[in-house]
């Protein structure tokens, strides 16, 4: 995986002294409504964007995964995020646009062979993967898919079940059947699961998946279980791609007053290199040799434009630039917390999961997605719902992100109660 490559950013070189020694991940629109300080060029067609070697799958993807959207716009999104140079798309069963991406294929059938193709679908044992696989290939019109992932490993299991589906022996012999096959590359899992480090950790061990895309924030701690779960990935050779990493009214679609001006303000670094706070936060993820790809929902050609041009223009940040963009983002009351492990929870003293309905939230308020925000609100047990006695001051004080439960919740209950 290390054949010279000029598009490529080598793993180890960017990693200078001082540099981010933290992973991270992204999956949002991750370039807002507003421009960033000067903007970046159109995309040229046919335009290269760096690649990372995917683990030791030994295959190379773009940095930039483009997520999936709802909406009429995505065909044509599709279309020019491939004109700028990605060629890693991203979609599952639950989202409804593996249809859009058939009817690209059918009218452009070389496109299919340029691209890595990642979908997704949610079992409950192992061995349903492989019908699953072929209800995917069918939906999507292709004989064969890059990256099949289990969707949201941890959302509707125990942390136990999770844990046993990607150790198991059903699927060891589940992957190396639908990898024999040729239907499907490689195999993994997605999870932004409070309890995703053990998840993560048990499955890297145990050594059957190829990739994991998981949710993520740069400024991970470095003795955190989720950093050393990372860490073994890396040794293991299990390619990361990142994804859910939003922050409300800062990261997304509708960034509310000066925040983007007080961002760049208190980060220097970003006016220095004419970097907008999205492209300064794509950059810090990227800082981390473990982490392949980002995953953006990019929802329209300007979002792709300014993301495009921060991976071409990609160079490591240094640990006191993090710092400062981490001090900047939590200055302004993010509505989501990807660092969340569950202990908001355990200090508020409430069997509500605060963590997820706050992420809810983030998707009904600022992604635009309130029909799934919705849908997967209704699906969380009652308790999770109910924060009602929870002591949110000490919620507040225990969360990484220091979220502000009190503010936050009640919207919970009246947009998507």
């Amino acid at each position: 995986m290390s054949r010279p490559d000029p598009d490529r950013t080598d793993r180890r070189s960017f990693l200078q002294a001082g540099a981010i020694a933290s992973a991270a991940a992204l999956s949002t629109s991750a370039a807002g409504a507003n421009p960033p300080a000067q903007d970046p060029p159109a995309a040229a067609p046919g335009a290269t964007i760096p690649k990372r070697a995917l683990g030791k799958a030994g295959v190379e993807v773009t940095m930039l995964d483009q997520g999936a959207i709802r909406g009429p716009s995505y065909d044509r999104i599709l279309r020019y995020a491939f004109a700028s140079g990605i060629r890693m798309f991203d979609t599952a069963k639950v989202y409804g646009t593996e249809p859009n991406l058939r009817r690209w294929f059918e009218q452009d059938p070389e496109v299919r062979k340029e691209i890595f193709l990642i979908t997704k679908d949610m079992p409950k044992a192992p061995s349903q993967l492989l019908s699953m696989l072929d209800e995917r290939l069918e939906a999507l019109g292709t004989d064969y898919i890059d990256l099949f992932f289990i969707h949201g490993l941890g959302d509707d299991h125990s942390l136990d079940d999770a844990v046993n589906m990607v150790v198991s022996d059903e699927f060891k012999q589940t992957a190396e059947a639908i990898r024999k096959s040729g239907k499907a590359r490689f195999v993994g899992f997605s999870s932004h699961h409070k309890d995703r480090a053990t998840i993560i950790q048990k499955a890297a061990e145990a050594g059957y998946v190829d990739a994991i895309m998981l949710q993520y924030r740069p400024w991970l701690p470095a003795d955190s279980a989720l950093n050393r779960a990372l860490d073994t990935c890396w040794e293991k050779g299990i390619g990361l791609i990142s994804m859910k990493q939003i922050a409300g009214q800062f990261f997304g679609d509708k960034p509310e007053g000066n925040i983007l001006d007080d961002v760049s303000r208190r980060v220097p670094t970003l006016k220095e290199r004419n970097l907008s706070p999205f492209q300064g936060l794509l950059h810090a993820i990227w800082s981390d040799e473990r982490i392949t790809s980002v995953c953006c929902s990019m929802r329209n050609t300007e979002q792709i434009r300014e993301n495009v041009d921060a991976a071409r223009r990609f160079e490591p940040l240094e640990a006191a630039d993090l710092g400062l963009l981490r001090d900047a983002t939590l200055a302004h009351g993010p509505t989501l917390c990807a660092n969340c492990d569950g202990r908001c929870s355990d200090a508020g003293g409430t069997r509500a999961d605060l963590g997820t309905l706050t992420r809810y939230l983030t998707y009904y308020r600022h992604l635009g997605d309130r029909s799934e925000a919705r849908r997967q609100y209704a699906l969380l047990p009652p308790e999770a719902r109910d924060w009602s006695g929870a002591d949110l001051d000490s919620a507040r004080a225990a969360c990484p992100e220091r979220l502000d439960f009190a503010r936050l919740l009640p919207g919970v209950d009246r947009d998507l109660g």
